[in-house]
């Protein structure tokens, strides 16, 4: 039996999801001039609708691409572009899809200024966003911690000087009640695999003004900020996953809240030598530990021979482990970052599942630290 921890990476598809993907699956060109490309349209259209009602903005600020990373790809290099600033400001914690994005940028002339994050993992100085900038870019919530930042003080003082503001929302779309217009932001983006809809859908909110230049082009499709033949089905997915995901929001934050305290009161309890790197607030089924002289790899191997499938909170370019650029943002010692497994809890995360984790992780983590660092 399969105990799945690890929402954080991808949620499996909600039931609504499927069934509004197979109804629509035979849509044609929804640009079709006739009949069926019409009613493709149609239904393109209600999807959009449905997502601009739930998020609280405009259909026309909709813009459908094929992942969250292509989203956050267009609009910090779009609106980049569009700006006669060089200047970017971007968070020490973001997730490869911006950070990387930025690197990229800072290797074409950007001055790129990086904002720095407390123990907690928290944005602590914002002085930065007083000077005007091409672009300010921030997550709503951390991929690994599940910390969940002060964007609305962000985009307040970022805004107060006409820069403009995109935040990744990637893990915080369906987990957290987000209104596009309330919030201020220039642009956000979305995936949404993330709150059980389909995979290699992603969605961007964009403002009419300003508006991220377009990185590719083609036939015009989504206001020309991403071209390309919409799919349907997805989109007709994607709106009805996240209406499910918004309605058991309120709900299953609570019973999320109730098993990560549970898991980590447990933890605590039977392992000596635990850091735990997640902090309010954050979202309620993310739980970032680090186990001081355990391997990340050596953990996940160990808890997936059990039939716990989990996440390490370092990563492997070309076979090296390497700790978390996250973690040792937040002042992590590189050889506890490297020790760290983040469990991430979702719709069917059961007491059971959390009990059975508990029950196993003392035995995983002596064998882990047993074998040593690599």
């Amino acid at each position: 039996m399969s105990h799945y921890f690890d929402y954080a990476a991808t949620s499996p598809m909600r039931q609504v999801a499927v069934e509004a993907w197979v109804e629509h699956a035979a849509a044609l060109n929804p640009g079709g001039q006739y009949g069926s490309g019409r009613a493709a349209r149609g239904v393109l259209d209600s999807a959009r609708e449905e997502i601009a009602r739930l998020l609280g903005a405009d259909p026309v600020e909709v813009i459908f691409t094929g992942s969250g990373t292509e989203a956050d790809n267009i609009a910090v290099q779009g609106l980049y572009r569009a700006s006669s600033s060089n200047r970017v400001l971007c968070s020490t914690v973001e997730h490869p899809a911006v950070r990387e994005t930025v690197r990229h940028l800072e290797g074409q002339g950007a001055e790129v200024e990086w904002l720095p994050v407390s123990e907690s993992g928290h944005l602590r100085d914002l002085s930065a966003l007083d000077t005007p900038a091409a672009v300010a870019t921030c997550m709503y919530a951390n991929n690994e911690t599940g910390a969940i930042q002060p964007i609305g003080q962000l985009i307040k003082r970022a805004s107060a000087v006409g820069t403009p503001v995109h935040i990744d929302a990637v893990q915080a779309l369906g987990r957290c009640e987000i209104n596009f217009h309330e919030l201020g932001a220039t642009t956000l983006a979305g995936s949404a695999h993330k709150f059980g809809g389909p995979r290699g859908i992603g969605v961007l909110l964009a403002r009419r003004s300003p508006a991220p230049q377009a990185l590719l082009f083609g036939g015009g499709q989504e206001r020309g900020i991403r071209p390309g033949t919409n799919d349907v089905a997805a989109a007709a997915a994607t709106a009805a996953a996240l209406r499910e995901a918004l309605a058991q929001r309120a709900e299953e934050e609570t019973r999320l809240r109730a098993l990560r305290e549970d898991l980590q009161r447990r933890v605590i309890s039977e392992i000596e030598d635990v850091r735990v790197n997640t902090a309010e607030p954050s979202l309620p089924g993310y739980l970032s530990l680090s186990f001081p002289g355990a391997e990340g790899d050596s953990l996940i191997m160990l808890l997936d021979s059990l039939g716990i499938e989990a996440a390490t909170g370092s990563a492997c370019h070309s076979g090296v482990n390497r700790a978390s650029e996250v973690l040792l943002a937040m002042g992590v010692p590189e050889h506890e970052a490297r020790g760290t497994v983040r469990l991430s809890m979702g719709s069917a995360t059961t007491a059971e599942d959390v009990a059975y984790v508990a029950a196993q992780l003392p035995e995983v983590v002596r064998r882990a630290r047993l074998a040593g660092m690599a």
